[in-house]
């Protein structure tokens, strides 16, 4: 319902044939640059303010571009972008990116991918990636010691300094190595060009980050890498054969625009790289060691297209596993309810719904009762435009159920902010008269904000915790606050300036623990419902309303193979969301309590 920013999507595409063949056999030489093409808009779900392509011709001669790179702003960027380019986009690897900016960050000079650039064509490095790194200030710092003077201040750019940087220490250890076996001249350079190990720049690159990603780059000489994340948060998928080797955020894109099958196409580990070497050698480097496996439940609920055999399934399952306390919301009075959900999400969570109450041997009624008005995205303004604009995005459709007869059910797959629910669909809904609202969301209560590529940052805007701490005041536990604040202060400053500290698991060290999770603590799940309940219903609603969420274990069920649960649970797997978290408390406390030195209750408003 509330439309969330996901950070971005990529595609990789290398051609393992000379042009001529593809001509051939597919009367183009533009296959590749149409594939890439087809796999960009079949992702445009995840990127829709910005997109870039880029291109290396290993057939280029000295003193011609080999190397190429096409940016535009907008959700028609991929169209703008495709339109440009010509017959000088004539290659052998390919890289397209879509951007969604969760930073705040805007503008073509953030938009992926990004170009270092150098005479060697070894040490050109084009970067891009679906990320967000939680100890950007680290890595300045270190960046600055080594004497470097990062241009912007941006985890995109500053990893592109970092890589390129180690990418020329590579270069200038196989310049040595040539001159020692005799070489000079352009044998050294295609000696270079034909040893590099993208490895080796792995390696002594991406132990420095901490946060969820996949990491994408191509370089002049022809090496192209995709790396996913050690704890495996952000997705990547890839097809290789004798022609072409492919790289996604997402399978089904794979699977539809190289008419493949689920079994074709495998998914990269935690900590592992793809790489194609110039030749067209293909390998798979263990580049850090896996850090369990915290891959993403919000892509399986939200993000990830659902045509995923998979992710249809469990989406699917988180509906149906919400049955039994549907009908306990209703009083199992399914003759007098209609079921309905919020497009276009939560479509699969509502077919398995309906199939649940099927399945106790009851007709179901289904209408559509919301239709999405406009192509208003809530997410675009803040405050009262937000509210304002959010009150139009829906509209309903009257005469759907019979006036204080029947109850409403209706299902989104999730409840983040509740600035919807308030300005719009409570007060549209309420026209209809029904007997009771059932307001379901298919994920759980989302309490925590997100650090690894999606735009939950401040703990403020979620309605869940916006519950919960109404609840503290109301029952005076306001020194349940101040004791967070100070935990959470101290933690931050205790805080590592590098990566690698421990994770909550392997130590009680303060700094390495979530003390937001103590706010949530006194409370059931059933508690802050209600409270959320009384803080969304807008003033002068008549209908009556409850909200049913998905269960943590209800989650774990639906999606076995996707744990990362951070949203639900406060777990973060890194300690730079846990450093994020405890942080974005602190921020809280004092933009919102004047503080005094012991933060008691004495100093709250």
């Amino acid at each position: 319902m509330e439309q969330l920013k996901h950070e971005c999507g990529v595609a990789l595409i290398r051609l393992l044939k000379p042009l001529a063949y593809y001509e051939r056999k597919y009367g183009t030489w533009r296959y590749g640059l149409d594939k890439l093409y087809l796999m960009m808009e079949k992702q445009h779900n995840r990127g829709q303010e910005g997109a870039g392509v880029a291109c290396v011709n290993l057939d280029a001669s000295a003193g011609e571009e080999y190397m190429f790179r096409e940016r535009a702003e907008g959700k028609d960027a991929i169209t703008e972008i495709f339109r440009r380019v010509d017959d000088s986009f004539a290659g052998q690897l390919y890289m397209g990116h879509l951007r969604y900016s969760t930073t705040g960050k805007s503008g073509l000079q953030y938009v992926h991918p990004f170009l270092r650039r150098n005479n060697w064509r070894a040490k050109n490095l084009c970067l891009c990636g679906n990320f967000n790194m939680t100890n950007i200030d680290e890595v300045f710092e270190f960046l600055v010691g080594q004497g470097q003077s990062p241009r912007i201040y941006s985890d995109s750019y500053i990893t592109l300094e970092l890589m390129g940087h180690r990418l020329d220490r590579e270069v200038e250890r196989l310049f040595v190595e040539g001159r020692g076996k005799g070489l000079a001249g352009l044998e050294v350079t295609h000696y270079i060009d034909d040893h590099l190990q993208m490895a080796n720049v792995l390696k002594t690159t991406m132990p420095h980050f901490d946060g969820g990603y996949v990491m994408c780059g191509l370089t002049g000489s022809g090496e192209l890498f995709a790396m996913r994340d050690p704890w495996g948060i952000r997705p990547a998928y890839y097809y290789q054969d004798d022609e072409v080797v492919v790289v996604a955020s997402e399978r089904p894109v794979i699977q539809t625009c190289f008419d493949l099958t689920v079994q074709d196409i495998r998914e990269l580990r935690p900590g592992q790289s793809l790489i194609v070497h110039k030749s067209g050698e293909i390998v798979l480097e263990q580049i850090l060691s896996p850090k369990g496996n915290h891959a993403c439940s919000f892509e399986r609920i939200y993000f990830s297209r659902g045509s995923d055999h998979d992710i249809y399934q469990e989406r699917k399952r988180l509906g149906e596993q919400l049955t039994p306390a549907i009908m306990k919301a209703i009083d199992g009075d399914v003759a007098h309810t209609v079921f309905s959900y919020i497009p276009n999400t939560a479509e699969v969570a509502f077919h398995g719904m309906t199939d649940g109450v099927r399945r106790l041997d009851h007709e179901v009624r289904i209408e559509k009762v919301v239709w999405k008005d406009i192509k208003l995205r809530t997410f675009i303004t803040e405050g009262t435009e937000r509210n304002d604009l959010a009150a139009h995005v829906y509209d309903i459709t009257y005469g759907s159920l019979r006036p204080r007869e029947d109850n409403l059910v209706i299902i989104d797959d999730s409840i983040v902010r509740g600035t919807t629910l308030k300005e719009s669909i409570f007060k549209i809904l309420d026209r209809l008269h029904p007997r009771k609202i059932v307001m379901v969301s298919s994920s759980p209560q989302i309490r925590y904000p997100d650090y690894y590529g999606i735009d939950m940052s401040r703990l403020e805007e979620l309605c869940a915790f916006r519950a919960a701490i109404a609840l503290i005041q109301e029952r005076g536990m306001q020194q349940l606050i101040a004791e967070t604040y100070r935990k959470s202060k101290k933690a931050v400053s205790q805080a590592p300036a590098s990566t690698g500290a421990q994770t909550e698991n392997d130590g009680s060290m303060e700094m390495n623990v979530n003390h937001v999770r103590a706010i949530y603590a006194p409370f059931t799940v059933d508690e802050i419902n209600s409270k959320m309940v009384e803080m969304l219903r807008p003033e002068g609603m008549q209908t009556p309303v409850e909200i049913v969420f998905q269960s943590i274990e209800g989650l774990h069920e639906a999606c076995p193979h996707h744990p990362g649960d951070w949203y639900f649970t406060g777990h973060y797997p890194t300690p730079g969301g846990i450093r994020m978290v405890n942080q974005a408390f602190v921020n809280f406390v004092e933009g919102v309590y004047v503080q005094s030195d012991d933060c008691d209750q004495s100093c709250l408003k």
